[in-house]
């Protein structure tokens, strides 16, 4: 039996072992919804850019300070803190086997957002939101295998899920498909250095967490 972690997965070892298929040039409006942003939220977003620019001036940012200075507080700002969504971190993935393979996939996935009071198939958690970060010197597509093997297992239990690969300036929106293959779509890659940009950036945001709360106040 091979046992592969998901951090050493290359996007040619992704689609071989999961079956996943690839489609670019995804858009965001027939998904979602998006919204104009409030003044406040504007200012919020001015400033979760100032400080990471800040921080981008004096070198690269390492993973964990990308999570503090911009994903943390871009899911503060559209919503994913509140009831009925939960976030979890670090949270260790059940093993996929691949049995043509006899291989063995694990990992731990960096920030999941599900919603508590929607259930998946048997009763698991429904997932809102995976998402995967890398430090500034890295490009978010380095992420994309990872992200994939997480989202692959809540493919079992649900029909499709949001997913975001982020260095803190550049961000990476996968919409992922349950399928035989299943597919994923590549999504406009959004900057949050750049104005227009960061707000669509936020509206997404919002716009995949509105969903949930759409969804649960319908059950």
């Amino acid at each position: 039996m091979t046992i592969l972690n998901t951090k050493n997965l290359s996007l040619g070892d992704v689609h071989r072992l999961l079956g996943f298929q690839m489609y670019w040039d995804g858009s965001f409006t027939p998904l979602l919804s998006l919204e104009l942003l409030t003044e406040f939220e504007r200012q919020e977003l001015n400033q979760i850019r100032d400080d990471f620019r800040n921080y981008l001036s004096e070198g690269k940012v390492y993973e964990g300070l990308v999570k503090a200075l911009t994903v943390f507080p871009l899911m503060r700002l559209a919503g994913f803190y509140r009831y009925p969504i939960k976030i979890a971190l670090e949270e260790e993935i059940e093993n996929i086997e691949i049995e043509d393979e006899e291989t063995r996939i694990t990992g731990r996935l960096d920030i999941l957002a599900v919603n508590k009071t929607q259930a998946a198939s048997g009763n698991s958690k429904f997932w809102v939101l995976v998402i995967e970060s890398k430090n500034s010197g890295v490009a978010p597509s380095v992420g994309l295998p990872q992200l994939l093997t997480y989202a692959y297992q809540s493919l079992e239990r649900q029909p499709s899920i949001w997913g975001l690969v982020t260095n803190g300036e550049l961000h990476q929106f996968v919409y992922i498909e349950r399928g035989n293959p299943p597919i994923y779509q590549m999504m406009p890659l959004l900057n949050l250095m750049e104005f227009e940009s960061a707000i669509q950036l936020l509206q997404v945001l919002k716009a995949i967490c509105k969903l949930q709360f759409v969804k649960s106040t319908n059950l």
